[in-house]
Order: structure tokens, then sequence, then C-alpha cells
């Protein structure tokens, strides 16, 4: 067997750390960095802060936090915190990461829903800091905004349909199916079931931020993928909103972004300025003929429909393959069946289709590349 290289073995001398002053352990032998010492800064001090810093109208964290089974305050973190902890420790959270934004089987520079939630949430946070409310709310609202998707993207809404006779919303989905489990903060849960613009509005100021910012980064970013792909250029979008919002996605996102922060400061509502919310709306449409319904993403779509509804009739025929977290006692088996089916990521829905259906590879949606 070859000796370990430097590198393992540097590696694996840092296995209990760096004994330092005190007994302590530090990470590195060399450190210098030092603050003044003092007592810790706890959920009240936070608590505090928030207060004493937002804007009136703003949310304020509170104890435990106000969910559906009570729970004891944690001592460090405020609820709000934790709601963002849980989510991004979450299962569903993390299977975004293998479901589709757009393309099904995005290139490396493509996003997936996963990279989406995190461009959404860096928008979140940038629109509250900049009109005083509460950041952190509004990346756990963010980050949790999404994970009631299905494979294949918009297109597993359709597919549910089908089996559910209140039809299948990734919104309402993810706050009461996807994500119940973690006993979320009514706020966040009230933000994640309710930023879709075709829904109710949200009950607090981050909860409409999180509306805006989801908006306003898919624009940007689908846009960009497109461009990378070949499909349009920056020069097809209208003249009108390339005045408004530039031509990349920098400024694109700084423009949107800083229209949100003034117009809400000035107005006390969260809104967008008249010029730039045409802007959006022009980018929106362009995206919306261009690339979501191009013939290419329609017969994505089209694949993506018959795998999952082909999935959720397989398994409702053999209940012994679905796992039993999935199977309570309740007899509403079509329910437990799609959530089964709507938790997969892309890749292990196309295999389940294959491997149970008799699916063709060639007739699965596949990365399409340059044809988006």
């Amino acid at each position: 067997m070859a000796e370990p290289s430097y590198r393992a073995r540097a590696w694996a001398s840092t296995m209990s750390g760096h004994p330092s002053d005190g007994g302590v352990i530090r990470c590195h032998t060399d450190s210098g960095a030092r603050l003044e010492a003092g007592p810790v800064v706890d959920r009240q001090v936070r608590e505090d802060r928030e207060a004493s810093t937002l804007r009136p109208g703003a949310t304020l964290a509170h104890g435990a936090g106000n969910r559906a089974i009570p729970e004891a305050p944690d001592p460090r973190r405020t609820c709000f915190e934790r709601d963002r902890d849980r989510i991004v420790h979450s299962t569903a959270f993390r299977r975004l990461a293998g479901k589709t934004q757009v393309v099904v089987h995005p290139t490396d520079h493509q996003r997936t829903r996963l990279t989406h939630a995190l461009e959404v949430a860096q928008v979140a946070r940038s629109i509250a800091a900049g009109i005083g409310a509460n950041v952190t709310l509004a990346d756990a609202m963010a980050l949790g905004h999404d994970c009631g998707h299905g494979p294949g993207g918009h297109a597993s809404e359709e597919a549910f349909d089908a089996f559910l006779p209140e039809g299948f919303d990734h919104a309402v989905w993810g706050a009461d199916v996807a994500l119940v489990s973690l006993n979320l903060c009514a706020e966040t849960l009230d933000a994640i079931r309710n930023h879709s613009w075709s829904r109710p509005a949200p009950r607090t100021v981050e909860g409409e931020i999180v509306s805006f910012a989801d908006r306003i980064a898919y624009c940007a970013h689908d846009l960009e993928d497109a461009q990378r792909a070949g499909i349009v250029t920056i020069a097809e979008l209208s003249a009108q909103v390339r005045e408004v919002v530039g031509d990349s996605r920098r400024s694109q996102l700084s423009t949107l972004i800083n229209s949100v922060i003034d117009t809400s400061c000035a107005t006390g509502q969260v809104a967008m300025g008249a010029e730039a919310g045409q802007a959006l709306a022009g980018m929106r449409q362009f995206n919306y003929e261009r690339i979501y319904t191009r013939p290419e993403s329609r017969a994505q779509s089209a694949a993506v429909i018959e795998v999952l509804r082909g999935l959720v009739d397989y398994y409702l025929e053999h209940l012994e393959l679905v796992p039993q977290e999935f199977l309570s006692t309740s007899a509403d088996r079509v329910h437990q069946v799609v959530a089964y089916v709507a938790g997969m990521t892309d890749q292990f829905a196309f295999s389940c289709a294959e491997q149970l259906l008799g699916w063709d590879r060639a007739r699965l949606p596949r990365g399409l590349g340059r044809g988006f």
C-alpha cells in the first residue's frame, strides 16, 4: 500500500485540533484573530436588538414562535433562526439540488431549483435589509419557498392535478405537506404557501418581500441561462426594458432590488416603482414566450407529465414499493402516493420510469443543451 501523501498526513495531523492557553482547542496553530470576551449573545439579546432596530411593521421574533405544536424557546436562537436552520437541514431542501428550475438535467452552469432558492434568498435579504425588515425571517421564507415542487418543474403540478380534487399547487404543498414535519412558525409557512402572485397576499412584510424576490430572481437568472444556452440573445429583449434594467443579470438585479427598497421606504408598502415594474413584466413576458413555452420546453413538459402520472398509477397498484414513512393509517392512499412521487428528484423519477414502467430512455425528458 502506498504511503499517505504529505497533504493527507497534514490533514490527519489536525484530528484533535490545536490546544491553546486555558485548555481550549483552536483550528490553527498560528491563530491571531481575537475579540473582546463577554457574555453570549443569546436569543433574548437578539430579540431585543430586533425590537430596537427594525422598522415598525417588520415582524419580530418572540420566544419559541407561533407553531402548530408548541415548543420551548431555544436559549440561543430566535424562532426564525430555528426555522431557517430546519429548512436548510431538511430532506425537502436538499432534494431541490436534483429538481428542475427550467431545464431537466441542467449543465454545470444552469440553475437547479436549489440554486434558484439560494438566489431568491439573496434578493430577499437585500430588500429586507434595505427597508429595515426582518432579514432572518425573509431568508427562511425564501429558502423554503419552493420545497413543495415536484420533479420536472411546473409540469409536475399539472401531472398531479389529475389525482387531487384540490389540485397540486407547489406553494401550498410545500407549506402543508413537504415541510409540515419541521413544525415551522406560522409566519414562515404563510409566506411559503402564498409566495406566488396568484395566491392571497402573505400576512407579513417579509412574505411580500419574498414574493417580489422570487419573481426578480427567476426573471433575471432564467434569461441568463437561456442566453448561455444560445436560445436567446439580450438584443432580442425590448429596448425599452433594457434601457431600464440593463443588459446584464447584475444590473437587472440591482435595478429591480433598489426599486423595491426605494419605493417601499417612500410609500410604506412593499412595492416597486412603475417603470421598474413594467420592465420586470417585460422580462417575464419575454421569458414566457421565448423560453418557457417554446416547442422544446412544451415537449419536455409533456414527457414529465406522462412519466409522473404513470408513476402515481403504478405505485397505487404496488403500495408495497412505497416507503412506509409515506403510508400512514390514513385511507387517502392517493395523497400519500402523490407525496412520495412529488418528493422525488428528476433523476430518480426518470430511473423509476425506466425500471418500473418500461420507458425507453430515448422517450424520457433529457438535458436539452442548446435546445434548452
